[in-house]
């Protein structure tokens, strides 16, 4: 006859031992969730206007594995922009810019959250990290609000930015707030008050109008976050 203390071990030990594997289970898929990251995606692959859409015939094109926009030749007559085929709503992206320019008023940027309107058909609405003197790393509200929603710090600016070179932005949008930083300084940290602004959207590359001015974008990549 086994005893009622062997009985009760035994039936601790039947009990613990499938709690000690759930638990070791539950533990692997913690760490196992926690180790993956979002995926990087090549947005632009360095040779098609695959997944873009702009004015590819006279604005647009590829040169070096960039897409350049503009003219040095000539000026731009208006803003253009070439913009992705679908959107995108949280994610980190990360593009190289540089910006030449002659004379005239050179400026470019980089559209987050946007969308096409009807007049003038050629414009984006949306969020706009800007480029060009008096607005690097700018926050800029295009063709919606019309305003700098907010200004970088010129003397930051100054001591990161390399003019008519490339440079490194990094467009951080998480829900309502949206992180910009240029060659790894941030220059801006935003949070939408309006409820009513779309915080989803296409991206596009600028090339402003008013001056003889070239803007060339490459190395696009974004993260989806959830």
């Amino acid at each position: 006859m086994i005893a009622v203390e062997t009985l009760t071990d035994l039936t601790i030990i039947f009990i613990m031992k499938p709690l000690i594997a759930l638990s070791i289970l539950s533990l692997s898929l913690t760490f196992s969730f926690a180790a993956e990251k979002p995926k990087t995606i090549r947005l632009f692959d360095g040779k098609t206007f695959n997944g873009w859409e702009g004015d590819t015939n006279k604005t647009w094109r590829i040169d070096d594995g960039a897409l350049v926009g503009g003219s040095l030749k000539e000026k731009v007559p208006h803003n253009e922009f070439i913009c992705t085929t679908r959107s995108f709503t949280n994610f980190v992206l990360r593009v190289k810019f540089k910006l030449v320019g002659t004379e005239g008023f050179v400026n470019g940027g980089v559209q987050v959250r946007s969308k096409h309107i009807p007049n003038p058909a050629f414009e984006l609405s949306g969020y706009q990290a800007d480029i060009g003197d008096g607005w690097w790393g700018a926050l800029y509200d295009e063709s919606r609000r019309n305003k700098v929603l907010v200004k970088a710090d010129a003397a930051v600016i100054e001591k990161v930015l390399k003019r008519n070179d490339w440079n490194d932005y990094e467009i951080r949008c998480e829900g309502k707030r949206i992180r910009l930083s240029i060659n790894g300084q941030q220059t801006v940290d935003y949070t939408e008050p309006d409820d009513k602004i779309e915080q989803f959207g296409i991206i596009g590359l600028q090339i402003h109008g008013g001056g003889p001015a070239q803007a060339s974008y490459k190395e696009i990549t974004i993260e989806e976050l959830p």
